[in-house]
């Protein structure tokens, strides 16, 4: 067998029906090695548009011609078409073959033979595909042992690194496991592989700086099979195997095993995933039950330590993100609680992150050092949480972006009450994009967001701005930004001006504008607290 799962033109040329027409190499002695995919006779001259490549064609010459030119075309258009050897039988057409047609093979690097006795063609074909047809069976054989053996080392306890190893000995190759986007998961070698053999990891860094140098897939005789993932679009394929030609050629056998074995790793990454999801739940429900007071204080830290969260004597700090009021997809929260994960794992503090898919929220407690750490602290969470957000597949287009709420520190009563308001925080919709919300400063919000939906709440809105949202509404210079950088600023103008890069005049001739539209006085501090809660209220308002 060969590296095309046939025999080849020396194999077929030792079966007993063309062995006994005591054939003669006469050409390509040298390609003896080609493979034959399939059998096929015919005595027309236009044969070659009948055949695909691989094809070891069997003629009486007939349809070779009879003049030189026909000849060498003749010989010419089979090597093109990619047949693996012409075998033409002596007899009443030729003596012996025409030197055109020996001269054409030679320089076409096509194997020839001529038989010098007749042989029935029909017994040829059914030898050389009964040969093919038991090779590819010994080929399953292979693959199927393979498979067993995997499923085997799964069933005594193994995971991915014991089947990617029973693969990479049964290669002679090393394997690698990386993701759809070609990031590395795992790698191995196998035992039975040369003693010279490359360590696995150094052979992916240079299969990574040739992609990078070539900007194209890996080199050629490269095995490259999918991992399913069970989902659609970029959830149809989990994983990809590479067994890349490193110590010895692949063979089709080879591609038969990593097909199944690919299909083991998928169940194995499945339940390896529903594990991870499991867990993070769980670590989410206690954090919910911590927030909601089902777990006293007291008893927290024996369960949290149950879930591998040993935070010492430092205070905690409790972080909630919402990814938004639609549904998150599903699948996906697993990688995305390992994604933060690994994102945080810099801090050198410890963190207990669990999931809440029903809700679209990730609560989590951090172990500080001192409360000094907070504010530096929360930069890196809520870079990590968004960072994980979008490695995981979450992030929608167009769609709210995450919103990252960060209570105060404290012991295991002022966490569960942390944790409670940064959630109900974090579901107040209308909140402006930052990095992190300091709960602190979200007590108004939250309890404007309870009045949502009442009337009154509308109404006052109107009452405060309404004329100045009018005037926007059919104005190209429109003042609502200018109102509400002045309250951010505590109505200081030196501050405003600078932020909307104007000159004190032009500012001071916008607010008079403003106060004008409002008919209000913009340094009274009554009528400064009444405007700030109605652009506050404006967010939250339908």
């Amino acid at each position: 067998m060969d590296d095309q799962a046939g025999i080849t033109v020396r194999r077929a040329l030792e079966l007993p029906g063309l062995r006994g027409g005591l054939p003669e190499v006469v050409a390509g002695a040298d390609r003896l090695h080609r493979t034959v995919r399939w059998v096929h006779a015919g005595e027309v001259p236009n044969i070659a548009s009948l055949l695909k490549g691989g094809e070891l064609l069997l003629t009486t010459g007939i349809g070779l011609g009879t003049r030189p030119a026909e000849q060498r075309a003749f010989v010419r258009t089979l090597a093109d078409r990619g047949i693996a050897a012409l075998v033409v039988e002596l007899g009443p057409r030729f003596g012996r073959l025409p030197a055109a047609v020996v001269e054409a093979a030679r320089a076409a690097g096509l194997p020839l033979v001529q038989l010098h006795r007749e042989v029935p063609f029909v017994s040829v074909t059914e030898e050389v595909h009964t040969e093919i047809v038991n090779g590819h069976y010994a080929l399953l054989r292979q693959a199927e042992e393979v498979h067993r053996r995997c499923t085997d080392a799964l069933l005594d306890g193994g995971g991915v690194p014991q089947v990617l190893r029973i693969l990479a000995d049964f290669a002679g190759n090393p394997v690698f496991l990386e993701t759809a986007d070609g990031q590395l998961l795992y790698a191995a070698a196998g035992a039975s592989g040369p003693p010279t053999a490359a360590e696995p990891l150094q052979v992916w860094e240079g299969l990574r700086a040739q992609r990078a140098d070539r900007e194209a897939g890996p080199p050629a005789g490269t095995v490259l099979v999918d991992v399913p993932g069970g989902g659609h679009g970029a959830g149809a394929v989990r994983a990809r195997l590479v067994l890349p030609p490193v110590s010895t050629p692949l063979l089709p056998v080879h591609r038969m095993a990593a097909e199944r074995a690919a299909g083991i790793l998928a169940v194995v990454l499945m339940q390896a995933r529903q594990e991870d999801e499991l867990a993070a739940r769980g670590r989410g429900d206690f954090l919910t039950d911590l927030a909601d007071g089902r777990v006293a204080a007291d008893d927290a830290p024996a369960q949290a330590a149950v879930l591998g969260f040993r935070p010492g004597t430092g205070p905690l700090l409790p972080v909630v993100m919402r990814l938004g009021p639609e549904p998150a997809p599903s699948g996906n929260w697993a990688p995305l609680a390992r994604a933060v994960l690994e994102e945080l794992a810099s801090l050198g503090v410890p963190v207990l992150l669990g999931v809440r898919p029903v809700e679209g929220r990730i609560p989590l407690l951090l172990a500080l050092r001192s409360e000094s750490e907070r504010a530096a602290v929360a930069d890196r969470v809520a870079a990590a949480l968004r960072a994980g957000v979008e490695r995981a597949g979450l992030e929608r287009p167009g769609g709210r972006r995450p919103v990252v709420v960060v209570g105060v520190p404290g012991g295991w009563a002022a966490a569960s009450a942390g944790l409670r308001h940064a959630a109900e925080t974090a579901a107040a919709g209308g909140l402006p994009d930052r990095p992190w919300h300091d709960a602190r400063r979200l007590d108004i919000d939250l309890l404007l967001w309870r009045l949502r939906d009442h009337p009154d709440l509308s109404a006052f809105v109107d009452r405060a701005i309404g004329p100045l949202l009018t005037h926007d509404r059919a104005s190209r210079a429109p003042l609502l930004p200018t109102l509400t950088t002045f309250l951010d600023h505590a109505g200081r103008k030196a501050e405003t001006a600078r932020e909307l890069h104007l000159n004190r005049q032009t500012l001071y001739n916008r607010l008079a504008r403003i106060s004008e539209l409002l008919g209000t006085d913009l340094d009274d501090p009554q009528t400064v607290l009444a405007l700030s809660l109605a652009l506050r209220a404006r967010r939250h308002v339908r």
